[in-house]
């Protein structure tokens, strides 16, 4: 292989990179997984120009469907299950604090257990307390699955394409 081909080859593995690291990222806490992976389509985009107009818009409207999926997934779950917008943000807060401190055994014992003493401070139930943070719990790790998904999914059309 030549040096012209390596240096040519450059920006396509630049573009798979950023749409591996896209995938790795919408599963770890605090990795912006969805804008890697749609900089990766933009990448794959400009270096091939093979992806047409419809599917890169669609490719970045996934994207974006994955970083609101982000943004909104454990909110909205924790809303779902009862959970007070004030305490759900204090459980944000407490689980990157755990995330920084203890990985993602850390961002999840800090938000299950955020919600769960809040809950209980508030209500006085175990059991509410306990469903609520379950709910919470399971609906941050359900949004970080989706996002996953999502990301996966353009990674493998975009790899599809260049196969192709």
């Amino acid at each position: 292989m030549t040096v012209d081909a390596i240096v040519g080859s450059f920006p396509l593995l630049v573009a798979f990179a950023l749409l591996v690291a896209g995938v790795v990222g919408s599963i770890l806490p605090a990795v912006p997984g969805a804008p890697l992976s749609v900089a990766g389509v933009l990448v794959f985009w400009w270096v091939t120009d093979d992806l047409g107009p419809f599917l890169l818009v669609a490719l970045v409207a996934v994207g974006v469907l994955a970083l609101a999926v982000d943004w909104f997934g454990g909110a909205a779950a924790a809303k779902a299950s009862g959970t007070s917008t004030l305490v759900s943000a204090v459980a944000g807060v407490v689980g990157l604090v755990g995330m920084v401190l203890g990985g993602p055994l850390g961002l999840i014992v800090g938000i299950a257990g955020t919600v769960f003493v809040a809950t209980y401070a508030e209500e006085g139930e175990t059991g509410k307390s306990l469903r609520r943070a379950l709910y919470t719990t399971a609906g941050v790790l359900a949004s970080a699955v989706v996002q996953g998904l999502l990301t996966a999914s353009i990674l493998l059309t975009v790899l599809f394409v260049y196969l192709l």
